[in-house]
């Protein structure tokens, strides 16, 4: 299997492109073609060179150049990733927005990372202008296909970066990953070498309903079909009903998943074409265990669970994809060679085998931070306090068997976790106050059985009634993403918290457990619909 030797993503993409030009790269399906109005069919290495080096001359000619970010929000549209690549070129960064942010969550990107250029699909334009005008920052927003304006600002980094991927933490406001080339070229390199069930062949073609804007698409899935020379069909999102048409038509030998696909797939009627597929093998993570050797039986592929994170990219992953591989026990498989782990209790002590602990990962070698996110944007504090002790602190909970096998627990901080989200409360907390009616907000994760959690709110306001709740609800999904967004409110007296007036999250997780199924608490998951652009 050749090997991505290129020192940045556009060379891994150019000398694949040498290599086999006349190969499929992307691939745009009928029904993703009518969501979003482009043109469906296939795109050769050779075509997608062509089209890069236009849209990297027309960078080129605005002012882009190294040290520059290009914002971009493109839904799933695979034209994405040839606008990364054009700017990775000219040693660009790119800051891919999540289209279901809103006014407050852009304003707050834009004025952290202070994007030179913005390019957006036309629906979207007038908000991210509004946004950075807000945020004071010089950031001009054209559309794909408009004349590109003339960028006015300096270059704010040096040396090689390659993207800013926002996630979710712990505590407050959401944080840029600064993410290498190495970061990317690591990622494919490993899945292109990992073997086992997931191993890839030259060749091969990738289908995956994930947002491009995270790090399982670009770096994994984008990033293993440059290292094979095989060509990947991204989906606008994910359709449960016609799912198994598009793997097929897509001629797909492996494809990604969610823990919420599975589950949807497994609800519907049985059919004859369950197995009329061409895939060899899914891999993703959170399954649930009870559907995972049922799903491999009746659609006849493995399932590999894995574990990263975004912090970690491949320079610290666990997949299950050499036996044992311990279906329906939400079994991680065993870390190779590449990667150092601890598993430590409160007290940072390691814990006896087989009993749940943090996870504390680091690369092995000589520099621990190999294929690893390089800080946290303008956080140092919080880069050091992930970093301490020379490991990377995950946040979550696993155990190890004495074979060696990981098994996944639970999350160690406070993230809600919906339909593959990651959600921070404090920062839905803080958005939730800025409502006049509310004096007081807490929200915490409650169980939901499709899409794993679902966030519940707590609200302390004057007058309670279930028409404030639907109230706020409508008011909140124009200022952050619509999974963000309560899916239940109960009105309290008052929150639970410390003598130092400290919210006690334990007890507010439990508070809204016994909520959950109060007469008093207002359903709004009906309003939580993604909004069409």
């Amino acid at each position: 299997m050749p090997a991505i030797s290129a020192r940045t993503v556009h060379g891994a993409f150019a000398a694949t492109a040498a290599r086999c030009p006349n190969r499929p790269f992307l691939n745009v399906l009928p029904e993703t073609a009518a969501v979003y109005g482009i043109p469906a069919g296939e795109m050769t290495y050779a075509e997608a060179v062509a089209e890069t080096d236009r849209l990297r001359a027309d960078l080129s000619a605005a002012g882009l150049v190294a040290g520059h970010r290009l914002m971009l929000l493109m839904e799933n549209r695979p034209a994405f990733f040839l606008w990364w690549l054009a700017a990775n070129a000219l040693g660009a960064s790119v800051v891919p927005v999540n289209p279901d942010l809103r006014a407050a969550e852009l304003e707050y990107m834009i004025g952290h990372v202070t994007p030179a250029l913005a390019v957006a699909i036309p629906a979207r334009v007038a908000d991210l202008q509004a946004a950075a005008q807000v945020a004071g920052i010089a950031m001009p927003v054209v559309a794909p296909d408009a004349l590109l304006e003339a960028i006015t600002t300096p270059p704010v980094f040096q040396g090689d970066e390659a993207a800013v991927l926002y996630t979710s933490g712990s505590t407050g406001r959401p944080k840029g990953c600064v993410l290498g080339n190495d970061y990317f070229l690591a990622a494919g390199n490993w899945y292109a070498g990992v073997g086992g069930i997931c191993g890839l062949h030259d060749g091969d073609r990738m289908i995956t309903p994930l947002p491009i804007f995270h790090m399982n698409a670009m770096a994994c899935s984008f990033m293993a079909m440059i290292a094979v020379g095989g060509c990947l069909t991204a989906l606008d999102r994910f359709h449960p009903r016609t799912w198994w048409a598009s793997v097929r038509e897509s001629g797909a030998t492996c494809l990604h998943y969610l823990g919420v696909m599975p589950s949807m797939l497994m609800g519907l009627p049985e059919s004859p074409e369950d197995r009329a597929h061409t895939v060899r093998f899914g891999f993703g993570a959170g399954i649930d265990p009870k559907l995972h050797a049922p799903f491999e039986s009746r659609f006849g592929i493995p399932l590999v669970e894995a574990w990263a994170m975004t912090e970690t990219g491949n320079g610290a992953v666990i997949a299950a994809s050499h036996p044992p591989r311990r279906v329906g026990e939400s079994c991680l498989g065993r870390p190779g060679p590449a990667m150092e782990m601890r598993i430590v209790d409160d007290n940072g002590a390691e814990v006896a085998a087989g009993e749940p602990g943090e996870l504390l990962v680091r690369a092995a070698g000589r520099d621990p931070r190999a294929g690893f996110f390089r800080e946290y944007y303008k956080d140092p504090e919080a880069t050091a306090e992930a970093w301490a002790g020379g490991w990377f602190h995950t946040g979550d909970i696993v155990r190890q068997e004495t074979t060696g096998e990981v098994f996944f627990v639970d999350r160690k901080k406070n993230v809600i976790r919906r339909s593959g989200e990651n959600i921070a409360a404090v920062e839905v907390e803080s958005v939730l106050m800025r409502h006049p009616a509310i004096k007081a907000a807490a929200v915490a994760a409650v169980p939901d059985a499709i899409r794993g959690d679902e966030v519940f709110a707590c609200l302390v306001v004057d007058e309670p009634a279930p028409a404030l709740a639907e109230e706020i609800a409508h008011w909140a999904l124009g200022q952050m993403a619509y999974y963000k967004v309560p899916g239940y409110v109960a009105f309290v007296d008052q929150l639970p918290l410390t003598s130092t007036n400290k919210l006690q999250r334990a007890e507010l997780k439990a508070l809204s457990g016994r909520l959950l199924n109060d007469p008093a608490t207002v359903n709004t998951t009906h309003l939580k619909r993604r909004q069409v652009a």
